[in-house]
């Protein structure tokens, strides 16, 4: 997902998080980074400069990606809805996962870069045992119709 700016708003990722959720997948969606960016005032100017990195963060993400679907408005997701797992940091002690709708994610505190996360597609009763360890309290995120646990809930009842 590529940062926006003020002329500059690319919806490519879209179509294919609409392409994935359509068929019961998963995206992992990895996020902007800016290293080494010119900085196209100083080179106007005949001196080479680079602008400090940026991190997207999922917050921002989240942002973007709501934006995104008020822009193409298909429903690829639903920001009050859909569940998603946003990370940070995997792999060291201080990592961050939080899962929850997009809404719920644009307010969670996920500390310093680098951050990715996922929009979930059919979500598993295996995924979802390990994902509510992961959950806002008191998230409002809704289960496709097409989940293994509903599909389990509808067929033991007599």
């Amino acid at each position: 997902v590529p940062f926006f700016d003020d002329n500059w708003r690319p919806t490519s990722f879209y179509p294919k998080i609409a392409y994935n959720r359509g068929g019961g997948m998963h995206t992992l969606c990895l996020l902007d980074i800016k290293v080494k960016e010119p900085d196209f005032e100083a080179m106007k100017r005949g001196r080479t400069v680079y602008l400090p990195p940026r991190f997207m963060t999922v917050n921002t993400a989240c942002d973007q990606l709501i934006e995104a679907e008020e822009t193409h408005g298909e429903r690829a997701y639903d920001p009050v809805a859909t569940l998603c797992v946003g990370m940070a940091r995997l792999g060291q002690p201080d990592e961050r996962i939080v899962a929850g709708t997009l809404e719920e994610l644009r307010e969670a505190d996920f500390g310093g870069p680098l951050h990715c996360m996922v929009i979930c597609g059919d979500v598993h009763e295996l995924e979802m045992e390990m994902v509510g360890q992961f959950l806002v309290e008191g998230s409002k995120f809704k289960l496709s119709s097409s989940t293994t646990s509903e599909k389990k809930q509808v067929s033991s009842e007599p």
